[in-house]
């Protein structure tokens, strides 16, 4: 009886031991695709700072910029676009959530798809945080040609 103890101890510790190996291999995989995010956010933001040099340059030279196009957006990227739109100051994830009243887990989702249909956002690191703001510029645009298609009868 003592050996089948012995044996069903060495077996759980057997276990134990593997599970704490996959335990120390998924917090290294987590710390390694965070360090992956952090560094393609800083490539985003070199990203952004070299197309605002690329459309200064075009204006400086006289030249016309890109004929922007946005691609029609769905009701919550309506909401976060009013909330960038109307506000000067960069935002965070959680102030964006709280004021387009939308879960604060799909705004890294909206703000990807914000981008990707076209409106030209800034992001910048502040105590390791990041913040969003809308392209001023754009801004005035928009404020001027409705590129983005906003009417009452889109919210109602």
């Amino acid at each position: 009886m003592d050996n089948v103890v012995r044996n069903i101890r060495g077996e759980f510790h057997n276990i134990r031991q593997a599970l704490d190996e996959h335990l120390s291999a998924i917090n290294g995989n987590t710390t390694e695709i965070q360090s992956l995010f952090d560094y393609l956010q800083e490539l985003d933001v070199k990203i952004e700072k070299l197309s605002q040099r690329l459309d200064g340059l075009q204006l400086s030279q006289g030249l016309p910029l890109p004929k922007l196009t946005i691609q029609p957006l769905n009701q919550t990227e309506r909401k976060l676009f009013l909330v960038l739109y109307t506000e000067e100051a960069p935002l965070s994830f959680r102030e964006i959530a709280e004021r387009a009243n939308v879960p604060n887990s799909i705004i890294p989702d909206c703000i990807s798809a914000l981008a990707q249909k076209g409106i030209p956002l800034s992001r910048t690191f502040c105590n390791e945080q990041l913040f969003i703001k809308m392209d001023p510029v754009f801004k005035e645009i928009q404020a001027k040609e409705n590129i983005v298609n906003l009417s009452l009868e889109s919210f109602m």
